[in-house]
């Protein structure tokens, strides 16, 4: 079995962060674990606190992953500090695992920050450079790059100033435009693009989350960037469609509708495919 790692943030409610990224790998067939960088106290409403675990014990975290286990691919999300951001970094450099998908995590669904004002310019500087795919939404790919995005072009032109800061591939996320939910993947020498039709919902609480832990998990599976965001879109979709209806707010994706719906496979069970 496959191993992906998910370094970031703890969402006490479920649909969101750690949370979410461990939903979704069980949903993708891999063995997820975690690495908490901050503990969140938020609901489907709003963010009440936040605490941060301190830097020393983030990297002890990731060493007790890799001395032991080890990770096919790494899912990093929410980073609220720059001494979060420089902890990870340098245990990626160490480890230099095979894939990194970063989430370049700045807000909650409810619009609070989660990452501090002055710590975006420490995240270009240590944890875009060891990032192999960034996966920003239209805000986060705005604050990186410096510019407005109100068109597809626009997309286009952040995607390209964003890779060039050195990550490999960077996926600019359509959910905060209008029209279709359009997303935009750039592997640093075309663009490819991944549409669907936009799904009338509020509840989509941790969306960004499910997305860029199932482009991990596909890609720890063998899938190449192309097929992986392919393959994440499809999964990401879905869960909105039948997202929960669970709190006041914007609630959860649906990480496991195709489960609950066919159920486990007798044949399976039981099953070792490590």
């Amino acid at each position: 079995m496959k191993k992906v790692l998910t370094i970031a943030g703890s969402d006490c409610s479920g649909g969101a962060g750690i949370q979410a990224d461990l939903k979704t790998f069980a949903a993708h067939g891999v063995f997820g674990m975690s690495v908490i960088v901050s503990v969140v106290a938020e609901n489907t409403s709003r963010v009440i606190g936040i605490q941060n675990v301190t830097a020393d014990m983030i990297a002890k975290q990731v060493d007790a992953v890799f001395e032991d286990i080890g990770a096919d691919a790494v899912k990093i999300g929410m980073l609220s500090v720059p001494e979060s951001m420089e902890a990870v970094a340098a245990k990626i450099r160490q480890y230099r695992p095979r894939i990194v998908v970063t989430d370049p995590v700045m807000y909650a669904k409810g619009g609070c920050p989660l990452m501090e004002e002055n710590a975006t310019d420490t995240f270009i500087k240590t944890v875009l450079p060891v990032s192999d795919i960034l996966t920003p939404n239209i805000p986060e790919a705005e604050k990186i790059s410096g510019m407005k995005i109100a068109s597809v072009k626009d997309m286009e032109n952040a995607a390209r100033k964003i890779c060039s800061m050195g990550c490999r591939d960077v996926v600019v996320k359509g959910g905060h435009a209008e029209g279709s939910a359009l997303d935009v993947l750039y592997d640093g020498k075309e663009f490819f693009y991944y549409d669907t039709e936009r799904i009338d919902t509020k509840n989509t609480h941790g969306t960004g989350c499910t997305f860029s832990s199932a482009i991990a998990a596909q890609m720890a599976k063998g899938k190449n960037i192309h097929e992986a965001v392919g393959e994440a879109k499809n999964y990401v979709t879905m869960a909105i469609k039948h997202s929960l209806s669970i709190g006041k707010g914007n609630g959860p994706t649906h990480h496991f509708y195709e489960l609950y719906r066919s159920g486990l496979c007798e044949k399976d069970e039981g099953r070792n495919d490590g």
